[in-house]
C-alpha cells in the first residue's frame, strides 16, 4: 500500500477545523445510463438529456431542438417506454442495465478490497439519468478521495460514448472546491483479457447448441458515417476487436461478420446495418446464425430488445431458422478479470 495514504492528517489543525476524512483513492465506473422508469415522463426526461447531448447529435441547437422537443419527445417516450417495459426488472424496479452494473461494481469492489484494502473505494455513475456523475463525484470527494480513476465501460472509444462520459466527469470536477487528482482509462478494445472473455462467451454459447451456427455476427452500436470521416476511431476499433476475436477462436476469415445497429435519423450510418445484414444472410441460405455485441459491457435495451426483437424478427421473416443471441459479458468472472487488469494498469504510480 502507498504509505502516503496511511500518514496521519491535520495533526496540528485547530479544534474548530472541519473534519477531514482519511485519504482514499476512488474508482468511478461509468455507463451510458437508464431511465428511472418506463412511464412517459421518466422516458421523456431520459431521452431529452440523451438526445440533447452534442456528442450524440451534433446538429446546431436552433435546428435540432425544435424537432426534438416538438416531434421526437412527444412520440418516442411512448415507443421507447413500451420497449423498456418488455425487459424491465420488475422485482428490483429498474432496468437490466442498472441491475447488471450493480452486480459488476459489487464484484469489482470485492476484488479491489482484496487487492488494495479499504483505502480504495469503488462506485458507479451514469452519463444520463441516475445516479448522475456529479452526485457520485460529490460523494467520493466527501468520502476522502484525493485521487479518482474514471472508467467509462466502453471497450471501443467513440465521441458519443467515452468522450461524453469524460466531458461530464470533468464538468463535475469544475464544481469541486478541492479537486482530486484524476485519470481516465483509455479504451480496451484489444486488451488480451477482454478478447479472452469474449472468446469464452462464444465458446460457451456454441457448446450449448446442437448445431454450430453458419456465421457469427458481431453487432456493434452504430454511428453516423460522417463521424468516422471526421476522425472518430470507433469503426476501426470495432473491426480490430472482431479480427482479434476470430483469431483467438482459431476461425477462418469470413467466420465473423461485423455490423452496426441502432440507426437513428436521416444520415448514412456505419454499414452494414445489422437488421438488414441478418435478413440478407437468411436469403443467402445461412439459416443458422449467432449474434454477439462486443461494444456493450452490459445487456441493455439495444441487446435485450433490439437484437432479440427487431433483429431476430428480420432474420426469421427472411427465412432464418435458428437465431442465437450470446449475452454481453456482464458480471462474468472473465470480464471482471479484464476490467481489473485495466484498473490495475491505470492505478500504476498511485498505489502498489
Amino acid at each position: 500500500m502507498n504509505e502516503t495514504l496511511r500518514a496521519p492528517r491535520l495533526m496540528h489543525a485547530p479544534a474548530d477545523h472541519p473534519p477531514v476524512p482519511a485519504a482514499k483513492i476512488g474508482i468511478l465506473i461509468a455507463n451510458l445510463g437508464t431511465p428511472d422508469g418506463y412511464d412517459y415522463w421518466s422516458m421523456r426526461r431520459y431521452l431529452n438529456e440523451f438526445l440533447s447531448d452534442k456528442r450524440v447529435i451534433d446538429y446546431p441547437s436552433w435546428k435540432w431542438q425544435p424537432i426534438l422537443q416538438a416531434i421526437v419527445l412527444t412520440k418516442r417516450p411512448f415507443s421507447s417506454g413500451a420497449n423498456y417495459k418488455l425487459i424491465w426488472n420488475t422485482e428490483a424496479d429498474e432496468s437490466p442495465l442498472m441491475t447488471i452494473t450493480k452486480a459488476q461494481v459489487a464484484k469489482l469492489a470485492a476484488e479491489v478490497a482484496t487487492r488494495y484494502g479499504s483505502e480504495v473505494m469503488v462506485d458507479y455513475c451514469m452519463r444520463y439519468g441516475n445516479p448522475s456523475t456529479k452526485s457520485v463525484v460529490d460523494r467520493m470527494v466527501k468520502a476522502g478521495c484525493e485521487k479518482i480513476l474514471f472508467f467509462p465501460l466502453y471497450p471501443q472509444y467513440a465521441g458519443a460514448t467515452s468522450a461524453t462520459a469524460n466531458d461530464e466527469f470533468f464538468r463535475a470536477m469544475m464544481t469541486q472546491k478541492r479537486q482530486p487528482a484524476v485519470r481516465t482509462t483509455p479504451e480496451y478494445f484489444d486488451h488480451p483479457l477482454y478478447i479472452e472473455a469474449l472468446a469464452q462467451s462464444v465458446e460457451r454459447g456454441y457448446a450449448a447448441l446442437e448445431r454450430k451456427p453458419d456465421v457469427l455476427v458481431a453487432s456493434y452500436h452504430g454511428m453516423p458515417k460522417r463521424y468516422l470521416m471526421e476522425g472518430d476511431p470507433y469503426h476501426c476499433q470495432c473491426q480490430k476487436t472482431s479480427r482479434l476475436l476470430r483469431e483467438r477462436l482459431g476461425w477462418d476469415k469470413g467466420a465473423i461478420d461485423t455490423t452496426f445497429q441502432s440507426v437513428f435519423g436521416p444520415e448514412e450510418w456505419l454499414k452494414p446495418y445489422t437488421v438488414e445484414h441478418v435478413a440478407e444472410l437468411a436469403r443467402q441460405g445461412k439459416k443458422h446464425i449467432a449474434v454477439i455485441s462486443p461494444a456493450f459491457s452490459a445487456d441493455c435495451i439495444e441487446t435485450l430488445e433490439e437484437i432479440n426483437g427487431e433483429i431476430r424478427e428480420a432474420f426469421e421473416h427472411a427465412g432464418g431458422e435458428s437465431f442465437t443471441y450470446i449475452p454481453c459479458l456482464n458480471d462474468d468472472d472473465a470480464h471482471i478479470a479484464a476490467l481489473m487488469a485495466v484498473i490495475g494498469d491505470n492505478l500504476a504510480g498511485w498505489i502498489r
